[in-house]
């Protein structure tokens, strides 16, 4: 709309008084704030921009609501939140709308749109800027990511990775992911196909990155941003290029009288085309420039001279080096910076993930939280950082790259130990807090750096979203761990998150840390932390469908558990071996690997705590076992055993899990009382500790039992109960 209103030549207020329409309404429908407009106004807006015939009908479908998703299908809604103010750039959005309308000309052609330019020459802000004012004609979502492309540390994002995260926004429950990369590929494709999606590809790397991202179906848009140019994409891919030049100076000054108000801007009118030469048409210097002004308070004469004094420093501009531009642009706003504030943005440039919360920032810094707070704000106030969701912080790449190279070597490895350290401790505890009866840690935490606080998690329900909210960062800080060569971080973040990975079915991310740790325990030298190590990526390859992988890692944990005389150890690891065995429709073998089990279990004394918990689970392995091998009276001969064992020891998770057992075995024998009753009891346990899938089973077999016993209402209940856990679990 807004390029309807300049080809006029008409401002908000010219048109509003043609209209009769609000200049506020005018504002938010241009800027994106209203996606679906009403009828009238977009009729009254037509007419004055004398839109006739079918442009006039696509003008005005901008008014209709959006049809109803497809359903079982997950509406996404990832763009970021809009520029505001965004000034200039009317004819690149006319190439967009252009491009757009063709896409619906051409309904067998997926359209692929590479908008490249260099480094602070605003494609994100371009990009986001437009899909947010089409999003209302792709009704089944918009997806959105960062490739990193040209991320300063070398981190670009594996295109892996993304589909991981399309995935998971489009509804797919992690336990329906498929192991291997092609067929997560051709998942997410799938996933697309018929669907009326805008993908938005940014900041990436080059083609090669782009390619598995790219949908298959027609009614798919793609937006590419890029610093290079992408001509592989243009060339086998048919994507249509749009150049991204410097802003002319016309839009140069809008944005300045955008960003510094109209009044400020007029009452030094000298100054501002001086800002706008020495900025040079780059959109990035201009809003730093504007912020420095707006945070100092200065003349705007002020700022037209101190950018004429470097303007040698701004030659790069010329020269085409954006890094160096950036470098001298962003020195202007740091020199502005309080002290405190300054140090943490040299800081935030050390952070191993995409993000940070408040409490993480002052773990960062060694600070207090309330002062890091005010940090925080003063660097988004000055655009040195931004707040993209409530409470977490993160920069352009370039801001890092620029913040890194000015921190010490010796202030950036005393940040990232903390950093670190903080993540580890609070991971702990949250695991903690999830599973309560977890053994204890092999590897003790050291204690805290000083002015390092954790997070206070509540409860459990509280660690689970901590662990959510922070889990990318958690496996950034485990990768720089491992890299780092801390190695007792790596490992203790691999415990932290075992029990989340397990529960919340991210059988991969399981393997990846608990590879790492496989070689942090090598370096630790602690014969048992490497054998605990081994098994745990074991079970972590079975549930990710290696089995393979799986049984070599289990051989190689019996091997060093029996070397060092750990029976308990050796009976964990048959019990893993009896599940994988289980997976593979073995039931016979895996009967005998949890007879094993047992049977070591059995033959010692003095168990303890943790060796009674190791005996109820071998018990309740090999009642569930011989249930499924038809000896239902023997199986709740050994599951009893294990209940009064778990019950004693308050073991919740476990006490579930053999009720659960022990009701399958009185199903089978046709006591449907006592079955529901072991039912309902493990389903309750599993509900409060977050088993969702477990949760499922037992509902569904509850269900099965009513039915069994001609009670139809109450299996239809429970069999609703149980998809309804599956359904969400599927939109993830």
């Amino acid at each position: 709309m807004r390029a309807h209103r300049r080809r006029l030549g008409l401002s908000q207020e010219d048109l509003a008084k043609r209209t009769g329409v609000s200049t506020s309404t005018i504002g938010k429908v241009e800027s994106g704030r209203i996606s679906h407009p009403r009828p009238v106004t977009m009729r009254l807006l037509a007419d004055a921009f004398g839109l006739t015939g079918e442009a006039r009908d696509t003008f005005c479908q901008r008014a209709e609501a959006p049809p109803d998703p497809p359903s079982g299908f997950q509406v996404a809604a990832q763009l970021p939140s809009d520029v505001y103010p965004f000034a200039g750039r009317a004819a690149e959005l006319a190439r967009l709308d252009a491009l757009l309308a063709v896409a619906g000309e051409r309904p067998t052609v997926m359209l692929i749109s590479a908008l490249s330019g260099m480094a602070g020459i605003g494609k994100t802000a371009l990009a986001v800027h437009w899909a947010h004012q089409v999003s209302g004609q792709f009704p089944d979502g918009q997806l959105y990511v960062n490739l990193r492309g040209f991320d300063p540390s070398g981190r670009v994002m594996d295109p892996t990775d993304a589909i991981r995260g399309f995935l998971d926004a489009l509804g797919v429950a992690p336990d329906r992911i498929p192991a291997g990369a092609d067929a997560q590929a051709a998942r997410y494709r799938s996933l697309l196909a018929g669907k009326r999606v805008l993908v938005v590809l940014d900041n990436a790397r080059d083609a090669e990155q782009v390619r598995p991202l790219l949908p298959a179906s027609p009614t798919a848009l793609v937006l590419v941003t890029s610093r290079n140019q992408l001509t592989g994409l243009l060339a086998t891919d048919g994507a249509h290029p749009l150049q991204l030049g410097v802003l002319t100076p016309a839009e140069s000054r809008e944005l300045l009288h955008e960003r510094l108000g109209d009044d400020r801007a007029a009452a030094e009118p000298g100054a501002v085309p001086e800002i706008v030469s020495a900025c040079a048409g780059l959109p990035l210097a201009l809003s730093i420039a504007a912020a420095r002004a707006q945070q100092s308070g200065f003349p705007l004469a002020a700022l037209a001279a101190d950018l004429n004094e470097a303007s040698h420093r701004l030659d790069v501009l010329d020269s085409g080096d954006p890094l160096s531009d950036v470098r001298t642009i962003f020195s202007w706003s740091y020199a502005s910076l309080t002290p405190p504030a300054a140090r943490l943005f040299r800081l935030l440039g050390l952070i191993p993930g995409a993000d940070l919360s408040t409490v993480a920032a002052a773990a960062l810094a060694g600070a207090p939280v309330a002062g890091t707070r005010r940090m925080l704000t003063e660097l988004t106030r000055a655009n040195l950082a931004s707040e993209h969701r409530p409470g977490r912080y993160t920069q352009h790449d370039l801001l890092r790259a620029y913040a890194e190279e000015l921190a010490s070597p010796d202030e950036a490895g005393a940040a990232r130990a903390r950093l670190v350290a903080h993540y580890v401790h609070t991971t702990c505890a949250a695991n903690r807090l999830v599973y309560p009866t977890l053994d204890p840690i092999a590897v003790p935490l050291e204690p805290l750096p000083p002015g390092v606080e954790i997070d206070q998690i509540a409860d459990q329900q509280a660690a689970l979203a901590w662990l959510t909210a922070e889990h990318a960062n958690l496996l950034a800080a485990g990768a720089y761990a491992a890299a780092a060569g801390q190695h007792a971080f790596t490992w203790q973040l691999a415990w932290g998150l075992d029990t989340f990975h397990y529960r919340q079915a991210r059988p991969h991310d399981q393997t990846t840390t608990w590879h790492a740790a496989v070689a942090a325990a090598e370096h630790l030298k602690i014969a048992h932390v490497s054998a605990y190590s081994h098994r745990r990526l074991g079970e972590a390859y079975r549930r990710a469908g290696r089995p393979a992988q799986a049984f070599a890692q289990a051989r190689t944990a019996l091997l060093l558990f029996n070397d060092i005389g750990d029976w308990r150890g050796e009976a964990g690891v048959h019990l893993d071996l009896s599940m994988l065995a289980e997976q593979q429709g073995e039931l016979e073998t895996a009967l005998e690997h949890a007879e094993r089990s047992l049977a070591i279990m059995s033959g010692q004394s003095g168990l303890g705590e943790l060796g009674k918990r190791t005996m109820a689970r071998a018990l309740n392995t090999v009642g569930w076992f011989r249930a499924l091998l038809g000896d239902h009276v023997a199986a709740l001969d050994f599951c009893e055993k294990a209940l009064a064992i778990n019950i004693g020891l308050g073991d919740d998770e476990s006490m579930a899990c053999t009720l659960d057992s022990l009701g399958y075995a009185h199903q089978h024998l046709r006591d449907h009382g006592q079955a529901v009753d072991c039912y309902e009891r493990a389903i309750e346990i599993f509900h409060r500790l977050g088993h969702a899938a477990m949760t499922a089973d037992a509902l569904k077999r509850l269900g099965d039992t009513h039915h069994e016993a001609g009670q139809a209402d109450a299996a239809r209940d429970a069999w609703s109960r149980a998809r309804d856990i599956r359904t969400k679990l599927k939109r993830g």
